[in-house]
């Protein structure tokens, strides 16, 4: 595989469509292989080291993103090389992407350290799987700023008991309060040509969220509306709904270990210069417990 160094559009066109309709298309263009990395830089290894938790996005057999959360001791998330991070965990209980991790699949991955609002971003593949976790190959590596992160500190802590998981055809009052709720979210989304394509620039991604609690509202035709804040403008995440509108959710809260995924479709609105996404409801995987962290304090 050619290093994205040397590749002429580190950006894919969706993200570069937009780009230009915010006006930002020269400067990310001359900046872009600056800001994504064919490896993760020595800060990047340090934080994900730290982390009792990791966020992915993985594709199902369909083509359909889910979001994930995956949770260990600190280090069970650790580089073996710049380009290669091992993660030693296994999605929980009841994931609904539990399938997605094999050999060779795309995948996002997020490591985010709330209590110090530092976060960055990890694209590429599984390069190998096993029954003690996986391998993550680096396809793209980048930073992004604190903007919306909502503090808090998450400590490693054994689960207790078995975790309760319900299939729901649509949102019931638990999962609407869990999202009425919610003070940050994350999205998967991916590429069209992501299962495909071993191009860096096209493949899955998992981002994060963030607002005052009640940020994510349902209108009347059920449809989840979330505000885009406006950030490092990159829209990796808005570039991809903007080709493959399919996208997966997952909402966590973390007193009491509840979690919720949803696939669901998006559109993207942009009216008068503000950004927001329409969310369609697809399917969703409610779980309660077993989920290996604790809040500290």
């Amino acid at each position: 595989m050619n290093s994205i160094r040397n590749a002429p559009a580190p950006w894919h066109e969706g993200e570069r469509a937009l780009h230009a309709r915010a006006g930002v298309a020269d400067r990310l263009a001359e900046a872009g292989t600056a800001i994504l990395r064919d490896h993760m830089p020595a800060q990047h290894q340090a934080l994900f080291a730290e982390l009792p938790l990791l966020y992915a996005g993985t594709l199902d057999a369909e083509g359909q993103p889910w979001a994930s959360v995956l949770a260990g001791p600190p280090g069970f998330a650790h580089a073996r090389t710049p380009r290669l991070l091992r993660v030693e965990a296994q999605p929980l209980a009841g994931d609904a992407a539990a399938g997605n991790f094999s050999a060779g699949a795309p995948i996002g991955v997020l490591g985010l350290q709330a209590q110090t609002r530092r976060r960055n971003r990890l694209n590429g593949w599984i390069a190998e799987s096993d029954a003690l976790g996986f391998t993550v190959e680096a396809g793209q590596s980048f930073g992004n700023c604190p903007r919306f992160i909502q503090p808090r500190d998450l400590r490693h802590a054994p689960a207790a008991g078995e975790p309760s998981v319900r299939m729901l055809p649509a949102l019931d009052a638990a999962a609407l309060r869990l999202v009425r709720e919610a003070d940050t979210f994350f999205i998967a989304s991916a590429h069209p040509e992501a299962r495909r394509s071993r191009d860096p620039a096209a493949g899955v991604d998992v981002s994060h969220r963030g607002g005052p609690a009640g940020f994510v509202q349902l209108d009347a035709r059920g449809l989840l509306l979330v505000p885009d804040y406006a950030g490092n403008t990159f829209f990796n995440t808005l570039g991809n709904l903007l080709l493959e509108p399919r996208c997966g959710l997952l909402f966590v809260d973390f007193a009491s270990g509840e979690r919720l995924q949803l696939a669901a479709r998006a559109e993207l609105r942009w009216d008068t210069g503000a950004r927001s996404l329409r969310l369609e409801v697809l399917r969703a995987v409610h779980s309660t417990g077993g989920l290996p962290l604790r809040l500290a304090g």
